[in-house]
């Protein structure tokens, strides 16, 4: 094993390891967290029967999946507001701008990767850049998912901006190296950074063939300009294989800030990572598995009835024990008994019960969160409003989510007021009636967009993307009995209710000259 580092690379690569070796306690609770949700309970508790019954419930599972399904009704969408009139249409154009990127780059696709790190391993990472491949060539900011067992913050600091560095890793095979370095390729050496990974434990790759390939970002202060700017090196087997102050020596992106929010689920004292749904009710869930295998290890030796058989009785065991014979010769029927395994008390399976009833119930997975009813409850607005009082954990996070998100899109409308908007045309909602304004409201946004100063008044707001099918249901229904009394008018409704293709229907009805009134 070679590890032998250049001197451009070798203080990094000892403050990665620094980072790396303080992070071992928390790759293994990550995998415990996987193995728990996933249904693998029994794994690394020795085996001292190879008959003992292993049952597993995935109640964890379970519960931890109808969070998701909740959290999949509060998908984020930014919103671009502007306090004063005279930016109002840069306001409008951002959110167009915003829109177009999360289409890019597939968000929704990116969200359902961090819900399910936030609710199994505690906490969830995203990373916020800009790629200008995306767009047909044309370039885009994206925000997209980052595994967290690929990723390394300060474990000093409790802010990432505060960190020392933040470090991404992965793995790539030496042809990868040659394609992408060619000039340094040759000079990689066997970094030794596999020595703690073991996969999944179902995938066992041949890691000794491969090369960690690592991003340090880092973040410093410069006190005459009193700003901070963010740098990255890439690197790989000892060798530096970037480092962005060669190209960018007053940072990567103009914002100076760590491209990444991290969202923790249940925070820890003194660190910016969390604990999940795993954390805190796997021994809940341990403890009722083990009660299962009590009650399945009793079934078992009550279906295997033993006969004792004393001296005195004269009958042979294995005669006994050949069910085809129909006659059997002994002495004495005293010497001959059948011993029966006891029942378990009626109380055991009510308390297994009750365990995970309690796991539902905490977690937040309980019948009216799923709309299960055992009381006749059809009505639409009353199964929503039982969700919404019953899903508090599921708006909690969602909360903690909309709150990462709104930060990401704040660091992505920095990026593409530093790298995209003077030099692509942003696919945006025309108005038919006027497509020559819209044009014009476009192309004068993009120029307040690109000047020195930012205007202050703009600020992110978040939306949900899509409402629930009784949310939605409960509010057209009031927005349809607000305008019948006549406390609103039909326009005013058209812009409250909430459907599918609303745009594409208002752009046609101004086409058509048609007013709502008139439509109703």
């Amino acid at each position: 094993m070679n590890n032998t580092y250049t001197q451009e690379a070798a203080p990094l690569y000892e403050l990665f390891r620094e980072f790396y070796e303080a992070y071992a306690g928390e790759r293994a609770r990550i995998d415990r967290c996987e193995r728990i949700y996933r249904g693998d309970h029994w794994y690394g508790v020795p085996k001292s029967d190879a008959m003992e019954p292993r049952p597993v419930t995935p109640v964890i599972h379970s519960a931890i999946e109808n969070v998701r399904a909740d959290l999949d009704e509060y998908v984020p969408e930014a919103v671009i507001t502007a306090d004063a009139a005279e930016y109002a249409e840069l306001a409008e154009t951002l959110t167009r701008v915003i829109r177009e990127d999360h289409l890019n780059c597939s968000y929704d696709e990116e969200y359902r990767k961090v819900t399910h790190d936030l609710l199994v391993c505690g906490y969830a990472v995203q990373e916020i850049g800009y790629d200008p491949s995306a767009a047909g060539g044309m370039g885009s900011a994206f925000i997209r998912h980052v595994d967290v067992g690929s990723v390394l913050f300060d474990p000093l600091v409790t802010d990432i901006g505060d960190g020392r560095a933040v470090f991404k890793y992965t793995r790539r095979t030496r042809d990868w190296f040659r394609d992408h370095y060619p000039k340094q390729a040759e000079e990689l050496s066997d970094d030794g950074l596999y020595l703690d990974t073991d996969g999944d434990g179902l995938l066992v790759p041949r890691f000794e063939r491969s090369i960690m390939l690592i991003e340090c970002w880092q973040r410093t202060y410069d006190a005459k300009r009193d700003k901070y700017s963010v740098h990255m090196v890439r690197m790989a087997g000892g060798v530096v294989l970037e480092d962005s102050r060669k190209e960018f020596p007053e940072g990567v992106y103009r914002h100076g800030r760590y491209p990444f929010v991290v969202t923790a689920l249940f925070p820890r004292k003194g660190s910016c990572l969390g604990y999940g749904l795993v954390d805190m009710f796997e021994t809940s869930q341990l403890y009722s598995d083990k009660l299962d295998q009590v009650v399945m290890k009793n079934a078992l030796l009550a279906s295997h009835n033993k006969l004792l058989l004393t001296g005195a009785s004269g009958f042979d065991a294995d005669d006994l024990a050949d069910w085809s014979k129909e006659v059997h010769k002994g002495d004495s029927l005293s010497g001959v008994t059948w011993f029966q395994t006891a029942p378990l008390p009626a109380y055991l399976i009510q308390y297994i019960a009750d365990m995970r009833g309690s796991i539902k119930e905490e977690s937040g997975a309980n019948e009216w969160s799923r709309g299960m009813t055992n009381y006749g409850v059809t009505s639409g607005t009353a199964i929503s409003a039982l969700q919404e009082k019953s899903s508090k954990r599921a708006r909690m996070a969602a909360k903690s989510l909309h709150s990462a998100f709104r930060r990401a899109v704040e660091q992505e409308l920095e990026l593409e007021r530093e790298f995209a908007l003077g030099l692509r045309c942003i696919k945006t909602y025309i108005d038919r009636a006027d497509p020559e304004g819209a044009a014009n409201a476009d192309r004068a946004a993009r120029e307040i967009m690109n000047s020195e100063d930012m205007p202050i008044s703009i600020r992110v707001t978040v939306k949900v993307q899509k409402e629930s099918g009784f949310s939605a249901i409960a509010h057209n229904d009031t927005v349809f009995r607000l305008v019948e009394t006549g406390m609103i008018t039909p326009e005013v409704g058209l812009e409250l209710i909430v459907f599918e293709g609303k745009e594409q229907a208002k752009s046609l009805m101004k086409s058509s000259g048609a007013e709502p009134s008139d439509v109703g």
